[in-house]
């Protein structure tokens, strides 16, 4: 009887178990094809894209760079104390709208320049696709930088040239640094503003890019694509 008992109890227990292990079965995701490097390079190209039609058309708006604190163009360092030296003269507003003309020329140059990007994305080939897949949640979009920005520099910056003169900007900062060098006891300052602020366009570029690529590695439900659900599901 106690034989009886116990063979019960086990047959129970197996019972239970397997229907408990089947259960965490039917709860797993579903198992994916192979997918080539291939399928991983279109899937991460189309992450960068809607990285670019998500968030970097953002930044071609009005205030898109000045109202977003993320990729908000200051002064470079050796114009601070320009700022300061204004603002202590009581020319604030001056030093806030020179501040402003930088992003404003920012804004205008990512509008212009933003079809380049698309291209330059379109012709990249992820050789190691699965590592950047794997990578860190900003991995493809530091690839990227990688590849593109010294040629986005070069054409980055004339757009910004022109986009000074568009807004203003040269009339502006002359106007503001010559009355900062007609300051007694300062040195006068001459900064490359240009220079300054491609790269800081640039970098805004690919920040609100990462933002977009971390969003889709991170939550499911931004991947809108079949493609992007099959390829990131594989770094999940």
């Amino acid at each position: 009887m106690l034989q009886k008992t116990c063979a019960y109890f086990v047959v129970m227990f197996l019972f239970f178990s397997c229907a408990e292990l089947q259960q965490v079965v039917d709860q797993l995701p579903p198992s994916n094809p192979v997918l080539s490097n291939a399928d991983i390079a279109s899937g991460l190209r189309q992450a960068l894209n809607m990285g670019i039609d998500k968030q970097v058309t953002k930044l071609t708006q009005k205030d898109g760079f000045f109202k977003n604190d993320l990729v908000k163009i200051l002064l470079p360092e050796e114009l601070q104390k320009v700022d300061d030296a204004l603002r202590s003269i009581g020319l604030g507003n001056l030093a806030d709208e020179g501040i402003k003309v930088l992003n404003r020329a920012a804004e205008d140059a990512v509008k212009e320049a933003t079809p380049i990007f698309v291209n330059a994305v379109k012709e990249i080939t992820f050789n190691d696709a699965k590592n950047i897949l794997l990578g860190e949640d900003n991995a493809a979009t530091m690839y990227l930088t990688s590849k593109t920005q010294n040629e986005l520099y070069v054409k980055f910056k004339p757009v910004i040239n022109a986009s000074f003169n568009k807004v203003g900007a040269d009339q502006i900062w002359t106007n503001l640094i010559t009355k900062y060098n007609s300051i007694p006891l300062t040195n006068n300052v001459n900064p490359d503003l240009t220079d300054y602020v491609t790269n800081e366009a640039l970098d805004g570029v690919y920040k609100m890019i990462a933002v977009e690529e971390k969003e889709i590695r991170t939550n499911v439900s931004s991947r809108t694509t079949d493609l992007l659900k099959k390829v990131f599901v594989l770094q999940d």
